[in-house]
């Protein structure tokens, strides 16, 4: 694989540059800079699902080797500002998630508030930008596919699907990889299940939905790859799905 080429708010992995393919991972990464002091959370919430999406960073980078594509990955923790958040939505700084109190987002003013954006949010878009400029100064036509994770059970109650599909306005990839996945014949694949794709100013919608681009959010359960076994078995699984759609924008850029 491509060596990886880091920011503080980003890690990119360059890619062969064969296709238009360009994954992205909001939610990476756990880490939060030792001034914030853990934002006053002990160890085991920060290794929670409230700091980052579990497997989906080892998928991303496992999926990026194999189908030789880009990336783009946060190397920061959701908890300090959510890159998958528009400026001006009330959850871009959580004070609490999912009955978890963040000592430290308790008393983020705007001048603070500023501070993560220029340090953490803005860059990291900047960076999906770029790789997509990039892609498409090759002449290739990009297709931007988001790799997220989800929890098996939300208050109690069980999630039925392995993998979901979240999508607005591109209903023809999001369609070809619920087929895709629906054809391995042994998941349970989601249409906008457990969320919605469409939120506005989300990562998708600034980089995929504005522009017109091809693009999707694929969710997959955190049970089936909190392990290097079910990673493997995941990142195959969606290059079987991902290599006939980029096969299809090949033969019909337009």
């Amino acid at each position: 694989m491509t060596k990886i080429s880091p920011g503080e708010a980003y890690e990119i992995v360059a890619g062969e540059g064969r296709t238009g393919l360009i994954l992205l991972c909001d939610h990476a990464s756990s880490a939060v800079p030792p001034e914030y002091c853990g934002l006053g959370l002990a160890a085991a919430q920060l290794a929670r699902h409230i700091a980052y999406d579990i497997g989906a960073r080892d998928v991303t980078l496992g999926l990026a080797a194999r189908l030789g594509a880009p990336a783009v990955l946060s190397r920061f923790s959701r908890l300090l500002i959510d890159p998958n958040r528009g400026l001006d939505d009330p959850t871009l700084i959580m004070r609490i998630s999912d009955g978890a109190a963040v000592p430290g987002n308790r008393e983020v003013d705007e001048a603070e508030r500023q501070r993560r954006i220029a340090r953490f949010h803005t860059p990291y878009h900047r960076a999906i930008a770029g790789t997509i400029r990039a892609a498409q100064a090759r002449g290739l036509t990009p297709l931007i596919v988001s790799i997220h994770s989800f929890t098996p059970l939300w208050r109690g109650s069980p999630r039925p699907w392995h993998v979901s599909i979240l999508w607005d306005r591109d209903e023809a990839t999001a369609r070809a990889m619920i087929a895709g996945f629906a054809a391995q014949r042994d998941l349970v694949v989601g249409d906008n299940e457990p969320y919605h794709g469409a939120l506005e100013g989300d990562t998708l919608n600034t980089h995929g939905t504005l522009p017109g681009l091809p693009h999707a959010l694929i969710e997959i359960r955190q049970d089936l790859i909190a392990a290097k076994t079910g990673v493997d078995e995941w990142v195959e699984r969606l290059a079987r799905v991902i290599d006939p759609i980029m096969n299809n924008l090949r033969r019909d850029p337009d």
